[in-house]
């Protein structure tokens, strides 16, 4: 594509935990934005997500540790030193230096020297997802070219960046967006007025209709158990350790297993821990999958259950695209009153929602609905309607498409199939 382009920053890509970064990528080259991909390292995913192919943005990867390319970086860092706004630049990275004198902001430095030099004179803009190590690179990249840049602010890059740094990252930008009340309300007491609301929304071309129905499974059928499944990477704000203490508390006349999808630093440790509850040849630990093959696990699936919690750290989800892509397969849904959950599902309305970091209400609500068919068939298919109503993903991607191509001196971006 001729004309300006934007330089999208990311922490990793492609990822198989970042779909809904995938599915803005390309909705937003649909509307007839040039995009390039620059990321701050490489992921060792085994797996893909058809969306990855059909982007066509060309990916550039910076050197994820300095000493793994020191031409590239000292070719930056003598590209920079000629720049006007090198002084300006030094004197933010000594600030934030003295706040935080650790070897990861210098890295920072690095990698936004060599963004800085080699993003053509055609990337009229930055946009970067996650304010927390990729907001330090674009903004530094942005300051020495006198470029202005976006962010989009996801969940972990809200609640454990410090203050100070979110303070002036918000200052700095030219605009924002973030995808759940609960992150824009931390943002906008840091920073008022500077970022917007916009859900990520789902795609839903990209999936199968529902299932036309699910069996009456009940759980106590030994031959035909009912089947629940969690898709998360094995990480502790998705609170797989509640999940396993509340089947541990199930009676042991019920009769399950679960799926559960995603990997993750905790996979040894749960594993130990589904030994250690007694739920051995009852939890399926089947790694990372791609989207469809998460899809057809959700419509085989009798309950999906995800009870995400805060982490040590402060580490939080947002709103989890997963709960979405459950809910267009009208598979029920429960889940913990948390984070950006309660903003897509209303307890009883369109799921069960328990207090997050309590085993025994989820144990209790897996009791209940273990043994009522109908309300999780009426939950499962309140919640597509709702999906469909009010979170697709047009929405906020008009918003991202029209900022974008206003920061770039565009035209207003149209669908492509309208063009």
């Amino acid at each position: 594509m001729s004309g300006p382009r934007i330089a999208v920053v990311l922490k990793g890509y492609p990822r198989l935990s970042e779909t809904f970064i995938a599915q803005e990528i390309l909705a937003l080259e649909k509307r007839g934005l040039a995009l390039d991909i620059w990321s701050l390292r490489k992921p060792t995913d085994r797996f893909r997500h058809p969306m990855h192919a059909a982007i066509r943005a060309p990916v550039a990867y910076l050197p994820e540790y300095l000493r793994d390319d020191p031409a590239r970086v000292m070719r930056g860092l003598l590209w920079g030193f000629r720049q006007r706004a090198f002084p300006a630049l030094v004197r933010t990275v000594l600030r934030d230096l003295r706040r935080d004198p650790t070897a990861s902001r210098l890295r920072r430095l690095g990698q936004a020297l060599v963004l800085a030099r080699e993003a053509g004179p055609s990337v009229a803009h930055l946009h970067v997802h996650f304010l927390h190590t990729p907001g330090s690179v674009t903004r530094y990249a942005a300051l020495l070219t006198g470029r202005r840049w976006s962010f989009s602010a996801h969940a972990k890059d809200i609640w454990t960046t410090p203050e100070w740094e979110l303070s002036e990252k918000l200052a700095d930008a030219a605009w924002g967006v973030t995808c759940t009340r609960d992150g824009l309300a931390r943002l906008d007491a840091l920073g008022p007025g500077r970022t917007r609301l916009a859900y990520h929304g789902l795609d839903l071309t990209r999936f199968p209709a529902p299932p036309p129905a699910r069996p009456a499974r009940d759980g106590r059928d030994p031959e035909a158990p009912l089947q629940l499944l969690c898709v998360g990477r094995l990480v502790a704000k998705k609170g797989h350790d509640d999940l396993f203490a509340a089947l541990a508390a199930l009676p042991a006349d019920l009769h399950w297993r679960l799926d559960l999808i995603g990997g993750g630093e905790l996979r040894g440790a749960l594993e130990r821990l589904a030994l250690e509850r007694g739920l051995q040849g009852r939890v399926a630990f089947r790694g990372a999958l791609p989207q469809p093959a998460i899809i057809d696990a959700m419509r085989e699936a009798d309950l999906f259950v995800l009870p995400t919690k805060p982490a040590a750290g402060g580490d939080r989800d947002g709103l989890p695209n997963v709960l979405m892509e459950a809910a267009s397969q009208e598979l029920p849904i429960l889940a913990t009153a948390f984070a950006g959950t309660p903003e897509f599902l209303t307890d009883g309305v369109h799921g069960i929602l328990v207090p997050p970091g309590e085993p025994d209400a989820l144990a209790q609500a897996l009791r209940t609905l273990f043994g009522d068919s109908e309300r999780r068939s009426r939950l499962g298919r309140a919640a597509r309607a709702h999906l469909v109503q009010d979170f697709s993903e047009e929405a906020g991607i008009a918003l991202i498409a029209g900022a974008l191509a206003h920061s770039a001196g565009m035209a207003s971006p149209v669908r492509e199939e309208a063009a």
